[in-house]
């Protein structure tokens, strides 16, 4: 799901439309920011929104999560992708969730560790694993490389660690 083309098409069909983002965000019951961030591809609209979106810019909800007017004989094919994609976004929003509380799992860690003069080197280990496999599983999701590198640093912790965890 590429939200540059859906922005892209959002910003065309509410112009074709005649609207301005405020209009248009009013009509929705959002901020005009929300459309904005939409339209620049920095974000998807919460997924309740996509029917009524989709009706006030005359266009079907698999058009708005393609980024395009589907033709007739591609919906069918089109549609499954979409649907595909929409379940891809929805694990790599629990995936988020699950980085931040290793995250936050981390920190706690060190600190109690710290007061306690225990070493968590095989807990870091572990969570440094989780974190790799994390991301890299976002990289091969998403093709970003900011996923790609974040997880190959992970890895490279894990390695570290363990050698330093084996050797003390």
């Amino acid at each position: 799901m590429n939200q540059e083309s859906i922005g892209k098409f959002i910003a065309k069909q509410r112009k074709i439309k005649g609207l301005t983002q405020e209009e248009l965000a009013e009509k929705l019951g959002i901020t005009k920011n929300a459309v904005s961030k939409w339209e620049r591809g920095l974000c998807l609209m919460d997924m309740s929104l996509l029917k009524p979106l989709s009706e006030i810019l005359g266009v079907s909800v698999n058009d708005i999560l393609a980024g395009e007017i589907i033709d007739a004989q591609d919906i069918e094919k089109k549609s499954e992708e979409n649907i595909i994609k929409l379940t891809e976004l929805i694990n790599l929003k629990a995936m988020r969730y699950g980085i931040i509380g290793m995250a936050l799992f981390s920190i706690m860690l060190v600190i109690i560790s710290t007061i306690k003069d225990v070493s968590s080197a095989a807990l870091v280990s572990l969570l440094c694993a989780y974190n790799a496999t994390t991301f890299l599983s976002r990289y091969k999701i998403k093709k970003d490389n900011n996923d790609l590198f974040t997880g190959i640093l992970f890895f490279l912790g894990l390695i570290c660690n363990t050698i330093a965890f084996i050797l003390s």
